[in-house]
């Protein structure tokens, strides 16, 4: 019988933890495609032809950080601030309610829910975050979140990580860190925690 995506993220989680902590985009919803074209949209309003790849490159980085990123390397002058606030208007207006789950992924933060704390960390904005959660059927369960802006840094450093244990009240020692992309785990291995790459059932 073939293994299931669902029994190898689980057994890449077996240990003594405390809490596992959850990317959203990527991670728990499959909305990378309509994040990059969302980008893609609002960089064209500011004559910008941005390179789709960036957006993967940068996967966990806020928006505020990726705009400022696609300025250095576009030379470009686009408002961070207002940037952020064009394309949530158009992700919330086209995009939202069609996140599909990650289901092996949803699945398994629902399996665990009764045995560990959970929260989501994630580089987007809160409302579209709490959002997502709720289409993809997970906001039930999710007890603390830290998004876009909520610490001094965001991924790749270890700011939102911590902070989730903090509002948890668990050692990051004890935390599982559950990310689709490089700026993710750089920030959980910041913050001293291990990490699963739910795209390549990598541990780290």
């Amino acid at each position: 019988m073939e293994e299931t995506n669902f029994s190898r993220l689980s057994k890449l989680t077996a240990g003594d933890y405390e809490a596992f902590l959850y990317d959203c985009d990527g991670t728990l919803a499959d909305n990378m495609p309509a994040h990059t074209e969302t980008y893609v949209a609002i960089a064209k309003q500011y004559n910008v032809a941005m390179d789709p790849a960036i957006i993967d490159e940068l996967a966990g980085w806020p928006i505020f950080n990726v705009v400022e990123e696609l300025n250095r390397r576009y030379q470009a002058d686009m408002d961070p601030a207002e940037f952020t606030a064009r394309k949530a208007k158009l992700y919330f207006e086209e995009y939202l309610s069609k996140a599909q789950p990650i289901t092996y992924v949803v699945d398994h933060l629902k399996a665990n829910a009764a045995k560990v704390r959970i929260a989501v960390v994630s580089g987007g904005d809160r409302r579209a975050v709490q959002h997502t959660l709720e289409v993809v059927g997970v906001s039930d369960y999710v007890e603390a979140m830290v998004c876009a802006g909520e610490t001094p840094r965001g991924k790749p450093f270890a700011d939102p990580f911590l902070k989730a244990a903090e509002l948890l009240g668990v050692d990051p020692k004890k935390c599982l860190v559950f990310e689709d992309g490089k700026p993710g785990t750089d920030a959980a291995e910041a913050a001293g925690m291990h990490w699963v790459r739910i795209d390549q059932f990598k541990f780290g």
